[in-house]
């Protein structure tokens, strides 16, 4: 079987985020967005997997993110698993 997995990884909550806050603060100064409370930036990431089931893709994506993908004392991930055919 065929998987796309997506994986987000973002800051940590407590964790300085300064390129969320420089957009935060230009989309400010902008004008018209004073709606706007805060931006935390991230990282998005599209891995194609072909392996036998759909628990064999999570294991080895949380693998990929354990081992260079996410640096676990500042940053989180969430892992979506769609098959693809």
């Amino acid at each position: 079987m065929e998987y796309l997995v997506k994986i987000t990884i973002t800051l940590k909550q407590g964790v300085l985020d300064t390129q969320g806050k420089a957009v935060t603060a230009s989309l400010h100064g902008m004008g018209g967005y004073e709606a706007l409370q805060e931006v935390r930036v991230g990282r998005f990431l599209e891995l194609r997997l072909s392996a036998k089931d759909r628990g064999t893709v999570l294991t080895l994506a949380e693998g990929m993110c354990d081992d260079l993908l996410v640096n676990d004392l500042i940053e989180e991930r969430s892992i979506e698993v769609v098959e693809i055919r």
